[in-house]
């Protein structure tokens, strides 16, 4: 499973806090954490939750831009210490499928590259609707790994490649085109799903931020792809990047929707 589904039993936890911090400073990434900010519709004075906060860092933006009080849940040890060492003193190290808090007690939550790591996205969505009050809003972003591409030589190596990252490396890689129909099954009004599209053209963002360029080798680690094909892979994304051709894309999905009623608690 990927790194960001179990961070503190990884080798090196705080890496993964160095990951969420280099992906911050990208542009594509401010730029559409500042539209499901938006989609929010944050008011002064209410109550906000961060789901799978990670470092805090939108959640710390939202707080100080629209002086409003953020909670944050995050499963990760490593990451809550990193949040309450950047001011974020609300932070429950708990999990997304049973959220510490009372049914309509929170103005509005959000969930950003959350759901594609969760065991059961369904059953944590519909926490974010029972904790969210009637009007309140809730937004999930994430990729959809279905909608990847990549261009290198061997094309139907590409999709090897790409469909291992979004089947095996990933609990819900393609998940997120379905969010909007799950919001709406759980009676939630004022569904809208907006794209956008995160396009690499600089191989060192490809590589060291998203580490596209290992997953091969991880699939050959992992059984999935032979170790030659894997060199291959690697071998023509850098080829790729030489001719000045290097290009890879994935479109995230920002769903927002308006909490109408709740089921009863079971």
């Amino acid at each position: 499973m990927h790194g960001f589904t179990d961070v503190d039993r990884q080798p090196d936890p705080k890496s993964w806090v160095g990951v969420l911090d280099r992906l911050s400073g990208e542009p594509f990434y401010q730029a559409y954490q500042q539209r499901v900010r938006e989609l929010l519709r944050p008011s002064p004075g209410r109550r906000y939750l961060d789901v799978g906060a990670g470092t805090g860092a939108s959640a710390v933006r939202l707080r100080d831009d629209h002086d409003v009080t953020v909670l944050t849940v995050d499963r990760s040890l490593t990451m809550a210490v990193a949040m309450r060492a950047r001011g974020l003193t609300r932070c429950a190290v708990a999990d997304a499928h049973r959220l510490p808090f009372l049914d309509d007690s929170i103005d509005g939550a959000w969930a950003d590259r959350t759901v594609q790591h969760l065991a059961d996205p369904r059953a944590a969505i519909r926490e974010l609707a029972r904790v969210v009050r009637p009007g309140g809003r809730i937004v999930l972003a994430d990729p959809d790994y279905d909608t990847q591409v990549l261009d290198i030589a061997d094309q139907d190596l590409a999709r090897r490649v790409l469909r291992f990252r979004a089947d095996v490396m990933l609990r819900n890689g393609t998940l997120a085109h379905q969010h909007a129909g799950i919001l709406a099954t759980l009676g939630l009004a004022e569904v809208t799903v907006e794209p956008r599209t995160l396009l690499v053209r600089n191989p060192n963002a490809a590589d060291n931020v998203l580490g596209l360029r290992s997953w091969a080798g991880t699939a050959a680690q992992r059984g999935v792809l032979d170790p030659a094909e894997a060199r291959a892979f690697e071998e023509q994304f850098d080829e790729a990047v030489e001719a000045g051709r290097f290009t890879y894309a994935v479109t995230f999905f920002l769903t927002a929707a308006t909490v109408n009623f709740h089921e009863p608690s079971s």
